[in-house]
């Protein structure tokens, strides 16, 4: 990799365009640099460029960005400083392959997306030096095609390298992010954060999936409220088993999170009502993997997987 004292990225690509995406296009935008948005389905950019990314809720903004594309073989001509990818982790494999084909020394690829170890599916493919992880901290969901409602924001964000020698590039896209007012800081804690994010998501998204009850509603119904809390304890062993380190308090923090998440439906519940793919391999997959890996019973993540692997297999 380019010595990283001199990073300075300029130039920012973002794949998809739902609304995690469509957040940190048009944050970066809004700070002043070039911004490719791209998805597949060209209904979901084509505003983007023209109108603007419209965000309401928690945060407030128009934002053009100046170029939108359809496929991630057109970023190859754009000359990329940054890429992140905010799609649904099943895709991962697809969009790496497609970047290795015109990855080139200095580029950077960030994991801005839900999941554990989903920087590790970039860093098989265009190596540890070129791949970074970040974890997000805020609920939004699609209104319209580049139009996203913010259910809530709790900054800040955080971003880390996988390998030291991309620290300092690393911190100047923390840099960039805040500069646009998503702030966004550099650390080196990230597999802790994203398995404290995990253990909440694969407690309230899978449930929430499969019962179709926003998460206020999940949290506030008695019986549904134990089968939560169940995960949450059963995700808690498999960290800990593992020697993730949670904090002592993480358990109380947890269900306090939860308990004020508000009457918002999670992006599983949402993949379900359209009738797509979800995340679930690597959000409850995951911790029937390490928990297998350490000798820690999930009956609990399996079951939750295996039911929402059920609603998946009618579309």
């Amino acid at each position: 990799m380019k010595n990283q004292t001199t990073f300075e990225p300029r130039t920012f690509g973002v794949i998809g365009a739902g609304p995690v995406g469509c957040i940190v296009a048009a944050f970066l935008a809004r700070g002043g640099y070039d911004v490719a948005l791209c998805d597949v389905i060209p209904d979901l950019v084509a505003p983007a460029a023209d109108r603007g990314i419209i965000i309401e809720g928690a945060e407030t903004l128009t934002q053009r960005v100046k170029q939108t594309c359809t496929s991630v073989d057109e970023l190859a001509g754009m000359d990329c400083d940054v890429i992140f990818i905010t799609v649904k982790a099943n895709a991962l494999p697809l969009i790496v392959s497609a970047i290795e084909d015109f990855h080139q020394e200095g580029m950077v690829v960030v994991s801005w997306q839900n999941g554990i170890d989903t920087e590790l599916e970039i860093a098989g493919v265009l190596g540890k030096n070129a791949s970074m992880r970040a974890v997000v901290n805020y609920g939004c969901g699609l209104a319209g095609p580049a139009h996203v409602k913010m259910a809530f924001h709790h900054p800040p964000h955080f971003i880390q390298e996988l390998d030291p020698v991309a620290r300092e590039a690393a911190v100047a896209i923390a840099g960039a992010l805040t500069r646009g007012g998503l702030e966004t800081r550099h650390t080196d804690q990230i597999v802790s954060m994203v398995w404290r994010k995990s253990i909440m998501n694969a407690s309230m998204n899978p449930v929430c999936a499969v019962t179709g009850l926003t998460m206020a509603q999940a949290m506030n119904d008695p019986i549904i409220f134990n089968i939560v809390d169940a995960l949450v304890k059963e995700c808690i062993q498999v960290a800990r088993a593992n020697e993730i380190p949670l904090g002592w308090e993480y358990y109380t923090h947890a269900m306090d999170y939860m308990g004020h998440a508000g009457d918002h439906k999670p992006s599983m519940l949402m993949d379900i009502e359209n009738q797509r793919r979800t995340e679930i391999d690597f959000i409850n997959g995951k911790f029937v993997e390490y928990g297998d890996r350490a000798g820690i019973p999930t009956p609990y993540n399996t079951t939750l997987r295996s039911l929402v692997k059920g609603l998946e297999s009618r579309f």
